[in-house]
């Protein structure tokens, strides 16, 4: 699977090295590209370079007349006679010359990259179920966005589209959502893996459920992008009101600049009304803001300020002072003036010449150019003139709105000489910080881990700036900025090598990312496949999708399980859901928190079908209207099952989750399936034998090879488990649990209510792990791995865990395939199935198949680790909808966690300090905290508690973490060795 998937990347990439090596007319058009229009354009047209900001803003194309360049700049031969128009949406001929413009810039990248152009098939339109199926839109230049397309085509096929015109889209009212509108796709352009493309219609039109579009002044159709932006119903990753907020380079510095951690030139800043978010604001280090009463009269307050600013020590050793415009209007013009630092007439001349021009919530910046670092060359001082360093990093939020770095990339140049994105060619830090003579790995990996800290702190000043925003100031209930470009310059602050934030972007930077992409599309010996730019984007832009989709489904759950499962509740407020729930219990506490509480009986497993029925006749008479039913509770999923049935939702078959529920028919089924195909379920299968009486254990005990595990038929959290060696304990064993577990009343909540039969299976020895499969339709969508420490013998009691996997890849893929084959061999077809192994010399052998999302921790780590919600991606498979997940998901970190049990915890346990302390430190992010339990009355079976686990880069600092904390909590002891537990993840 990870090679198929490099291979399309690479091909990607292949693309993106051809944009890299076309010259002077792909740099320009990228500039022209990167925003769309929200402005009227200028004078005239020139196929030259468009003008540059001498510290590195792109200027836009502009033209009098509002057309795009003209077809010589793009050079090439490809089809013509291509369907650009969309019925029903005629354009005007300055529109329609836009459309051509941008399918022949799109066609150029592809033939330059040797990918074969985009095949018209709006001949035979393309159905689909509009809101049913993730639509990810992207409205704007595809050089800009060819990154996120490319990487798009691969982790969902055929579901990122580019409109290359507004006329392809259009807004209608959202349905229950008053004020806010739907964009419905009539044709786009489609990307799939290997690059390839096709230009389709789609009737009945897609429904997006995620827009994306480049906004900014300068020609094109920008209006009509803003526009159809403002107030969607789905997600949306920029809008005009966002896009000016970036763009302000005063706000931008202003929030940096009260951010720790952040460093940012020194500013002094002017303005006769300044925007409304830095009113009344406090003061920040560095940056000085002077609000003038007007624009006459001014010239000796002006002298004042830059005299002062000028010889201010904030601005260090910095011989130059930038003078520019910030505000909307001028973003792309050529504003800046440079000035020496000792000449403070002639920063006053451009300062009061400049102000003539302003708008209120515009300003002049009068900032310090900050100077090149000096680094030494270790072979003696370099030939030819100093270099300098820019760097521009791309971060993107992530599951939690947490942003995360996803690449780093840098130009050098000239020192006398401004850096600009279309004057350098790209490259990675190490390189360009070895060209400029620095080569030591721990001072590059300083200079690495200060970029991250300073972009991701770039991120979360905006993200959180968006949060105290309204709806209307965003530009929509939906709109977040989700990706984001910063600029650095690399100077000395403090005899140290400083990243100083100049400017926040995204298209330019997400440009140059694909660009430095491209360098490696070629496949090399040893050079393991980098994560793709926007990668994380598009795991955003899916995520968010599935959330869209979901919203105000109405989902029937049958059993409200208990405090393990608290998170459900929580999840689907944050989500939109509208849950229905059916519990045993009539004071549950989830009965306040739900649209609707049905009290039934569903402990009584052998009356399932009847029950199924009597449910079913209580739904239709109450007159829920029901998207789906689900259940994460052991107990009731057969009953689930059949109640779907009853009312035609979506579920696996009965007889599946009947044939997964019972352990000793899923494993002799199993042995029986030996196909073809091959390798076929029944070489993971273990021998078993059911035990209903004690002549099946006399039975048992000559055909089942011992050592060997005794445990409950229907039995779930390991209660009732042992490991008999000899036939008088497999006797003691059935006769202690024949007597002590016989109905529901004896231990509720672990499958009582169907019997209390037993089985025997062989005790194989092994690595034990867990496998958390979400498959739709009988394609794997995605597995989980994680890694079980030893069990307390003799009962089995989970102990410790790892995710993600420390198997080698083809263990790894071995576990996966192994649960995925056990799973379609029981029938289950749709779902998330947990499913526990071990591996063992001969390979995987199954434990048992839980037709449910892994219980426990599993859920809360699959989010934090990898962005994936499987408590979501269970609901969406009961409604009948593909989960909307990245093929390949890469974990963000490691964790590592350690059970809690009363036998040895309580003492600790009672502590409510002890407590209170565990929440503390998991509600600020140090830890893991999972309770399982709320009473501290220990059972006769040993369950656990608690769970309680550290993250690290790596799993050796995860489980040093949590080792310190169990020692000093009192956990660890000598009847509870954590290290011994860790022992199997270093």
């Amino acid at each position: 699977m990870s090679t198929w998937h490099g291979g399309q990347r690479a091909a990607n990439r292949t693309l993106l090295t051809a944009l890299l090596l076309a010259g002077h007319t792909y740099q320009t058009m990228s500039a022209t590209a990167g925003w769309l229009s929200l402005d009227p354009p200028s004078s005239q047209w020139d196929c030259q370079l468009g003008p540059k900001d001498l510290d590195g803003e792109e200027g836009p194309w502009r033209g009098g007349s509002g057309l795009p360049p003209p077809a010589d700049c793009i050079p090439g031969l490809w089809r013509q006679d291509v369907g650009l128009d969309c019925k029903g949406s005629p354009e005007g001929a300055e529109a329609r010359a836009w459309t051509v413009y941008y399918y022949n810039l799109l066609q150029s990248c592809l033939q330059q990259a040797g990918l074969p152009e985009t095949q018209d098939r709006s001949h035979a339109p393309r159905t689909g179920c509009p809101g049913a199926e993730v639509t990810l839109c992207v409205l704007g230049p595809p050089s800009t966005f060819l990154p996120v397309l490319l990487e798009g085509g691969v982790q969902s096929p055929g579901n990122l589209l580019l409109c290359l015109s507004p006329a392809w889209l259009t807004k209608v009212p959202a349905p229950r959502q008053p004020g806010e509108g739907a964009l419905l796709v009539s044709k786009a352009v489609s990307f799939h893996p290997g690059g390839l493309t096709f230009l389709d219609d789609f009737v009945p039109p897609r429904r997006a459920t995620y827009f994306l579009a480049g906004l900014g002044p300068g020609p094109g159709w920008g209006r009509e992008a803003a526009e159809l932006a403002r107030n969607l119903s789905c997600p949306t990753g920029a809008t005009a009101e966002l896009a000016r907020l970036l763009e302000d380079r005063l706000l931008a510095r202003q929030l940096l600049a009260r951010r720790g951690g952040v460093a940012v030139p020194a500013t002094l800043a002017l303005t006769h009304k300044p925007p409304a978010l830095l009113r009344g604001g406090d003061a920040s280090p560095g940056l000085r803001l002077v609000e003038l009463s007007g624009k006459e009269g001014q010239e000796t307050l002006v002298k004042e300020e830059v005299g002062a600013f000028l010889h201010s020590e904030a601005l260090g050793s910095a011989s130059q002072v930038a003078v520019k415009l910030s505000g909307w209007r001028w973003l792309g013009q050529q504003t800046l003036r440079l000035h020496p630092r000792a000449e403070p007439d002639a920063v006053v001349s451009t300062v009061m010449a400049f102000l003539e021009k302003l708008e209120e919530e515009e300003s002049v910046l009068v900032e310090a150019v900050c100077p090149a670092a000096q680094l030494p060359f270790p072979d003696g001082p370099p030939r030819g003139p100093e270099l300098a360093v820019r760097i521009c990093a791309m971060v993107c939020r992530t599951q939690g709105d947490r942003p995360l770095l996803s690449k780093v990339l840098c130009g050098v140049g000239r020192g006398d000489r401004p850096l600009r994105h279309e004057n350098t060619l790209p490259r990675t830090l190490d390189a360009a910080l070895a060209q400029c003579g620095l080569r030591e790995a721990a001072q590059v990996e300083l200079v690495r881990q200060r970029v991250k800290t300073a972009a991701e702190a770039a991120l979360a000043a905006v993200l959180a700036l968006e949060a105290g925003l309204s709806a209307e100031q965003r530009g929509g209930r939906q709109a977040r900025t989700d990706f984001l470009g910063v600029d650095f310059a690399l100077t000395v602050v403090g005899r140290e090598l400083t990243p100083v934030v100049l400017k926040l972007n995204c298209g330019l930077c997400l440009e140059a990312c694909g660009a430095l992409e491209g360098l490696w599309a070629a496949p090399r010996p040893g050079r393991a496949a980098e994560e793709a730019a926007a990668a994380p984007l598009v795991e955003t832009m899916l995520r968010r999708s599935a959330h869209c989709l979901m919203e105000g489904k109405q989902l029937l759950v049958i059993g409200a399980g208990g405090t393990s499962k608290k998170f459900v509740w929580e999840a689907a407020r944050r989500y939109g859901l509208k849950l229905h729930v059916v519990d045993a219990d009539p004071n549950h506490f989830v009965s306040q928190l739900v649209q609707t509480f049905i009290h039934f009986d569903v402990t009584e497993h052998r009356k399932d079908e009847e029950n199924a029925r009597l449910l079913a006749a209580q739904v239709r008479a109450r007159g829920l209207q029901l998207d789906g039913c689900f259940s994460f509770w052991d107990d009731c999923l057969v009953l689930t099952a059949l109640l779907c049935q009853e009312l035609g939702l979506p579920c696996s078959p009965p007889a599946a989750m009947g044939l997964a529920k019972r352990k000793s028919h899923t494993q002799l089924h199993l042995l029986r399936h030996r196909g073809p195909p091959w390798p076929a379920p029944s070489l993971h299968a273990v021998p078993c034998c059911p035990l209903q009486s004690e002549a099946d254990v006399e039975r048992a005990i000559h055909q089942v090879p011992l050592p060997g595990v005794m445990k409950l038929e229907f039995g779930s959290g390991a209660v009732g488990v042992q490991l008999v060696r000899d036939g008088p304990q497999c006797r003691e064993h059935f006769t202690r649990i024949s007597r002590d577990l016989q109905g529901e009343t004896d231990y509720p909540g672990i499958g009582l209510g169907w019997g209390n039969a037993m089985l025997l299976m062989e005790f194989v020895e092994g690595t034990e792990h867990d496998v958390d499969l979400v498959v739709f339709g009988g394609q794997l969508l995605a597995a989980f791995v994680s890694d079980n420490g030893p069990t307390r013998l003799p009962g089995f009691t989970e102990t410790a865990a790892c995710m993600p996997t420390r198997l080698a890849p083809e263990q790894e893929a071995q576990m996966v395939q192994a649960a995925f084959r056990c799973c379609l061999g029981c029938g289950l077809l749709s779902g998330v199935f947990n499913v526990e192994l071990k591996l063992t010399g001969a390979g995987p052998k199954l434990i048992e198949i839980n037709p449910r999302m892994g219980g426990f921790y599993l859920r809360n780590w699959i989010l934090e680790l990898y962005g994936v919600d499987i408590l979501l991606a269970s609901a969406m498979v009961a409604c009948g909808l593909r989960p909307a997940l990245p093929p390949r998901p890469r974990a963000r970190g490691h964790l590592v966690g350690i059970m809690c049990v009363l036998s040895q915890h309580l003492q600790v346990l009672s502590s409510a300090a002890v407590r209170d302390t565990l929440q503390a430190l998991h509600d600020q992010g140090l830890l893991h905290y999972n309770l399982l339990e709320e009473s501290l009355v220990p059972g006769k079976y040993e369950e656990p508690f608690c769970n309680v686990a550290c993250g690290g880069r790596s799993p050796e600092e995860a489980c040093q973490r949590l080792l310190g904390l169990c020692q000093g909590l009192g956990i660890d002891g000598p009847g509870y060795p954590v290290a011994h537990f860790l022992s199997h993840f270093k």
